[in-house]
């Protein structure tokens, strides 16, 4: 078996994470939580997402970081195509109400590139500094770190004025508002839209911690040590 067939699993659930995420992060989440109107600040796509770190940790427990950061540059490719490419073949076969600028769509896919591929490359160094330790410190410490500068970095990047110089600001996503739709204090939309995917992020991260056990259980031995 050739060293890529061994690790393509890993390629194709992470490039299946991407792209379900891109699709699913156009839907809002309806529902209510009290005072809290879910698709104001969450997605259907912040539940998938999460699930691309669980794709590198096991692949980085297999087959070592080399192998993890391959993984990680194939959802950074698909991250980027998925966000200039998805919106607008949504749009046309009628699944969305609204069309995303050209101009937005490039902002859109440099803020989605440069938040996986930061993430996800911490997500592997911090994984691998701590692989040694705990079976569940490293994937756990991992995400969320991981997570934290997705977060940041993305909605940074895709809404906040200061990046104004990648592309067309989103002015609904500026106005301010009051926090998460229930708090006394007022912000930028998007402020609690990436609160509100920080904390899905965070709640996944914990979840995820069960399928990684119990795939990562049958590996008595990580290949990449063996070899």
């Amino acid at each position: 078996m050739s060293s890529f067939s061994r690790y393509l699993p890993f390629v194709a659930a992470m490039a299946v994470v991407v792209v379900a995420s891109n699709v699913l992060v156009q839907f809002p989440m309806q529902g209510q939580i009290g005072g809290l109107s879910l698709a104001d600040v969450l997605t259907w796509g912040a539940f998938t997402y999460p699930f691309s770190f669980l794709v590198t940790d096991l692949a980085n427990r297999r087959y070592g970081p080399a192998v993890a950061r391959r993984i990680v540059f194939v959802g950074f490719m698909t991250a980027v195509v998925c966000s200039i490419l998805v919106p607008p073949f949504l749009f046309r076969h009628g699944l969305i109400e609204f069309e995303t600028s050209a101009d937005r769509l490039v902002r859109i896919a440099a803020a989605s590139g440069a938040a996986f591929l930061t993430a996800q490359l911490l997500d592997v160094t911090v994984f691998n500094r701590l692989r040694r330790q705990s079976w569940w410190r490293a994937p756990i410490i991992g995400t969320l770190v991981g997570s934290v500068f997705d977060t940041v970095v993305f909605f940074g990047v895709a809404f906040s004025a200061a990046f104004a110089f990648v592309g067309p600001s989103d002015s609904f996503a500026l106005e301010s508002a009051p926090l998460m739709g229930v708090f006394h204090v007022d912000a930028m939309r998007w402020v609690s839209w990436a609160l509100g995917d920080l904390s899905v992020k965070l709640i996944i991260a914990v979840v995820a911690l069960i399928p990684y056990r119990l795939l990562a259980a049958r590996w008595s031995q990580p290949a990449f040590a063996a070899a």
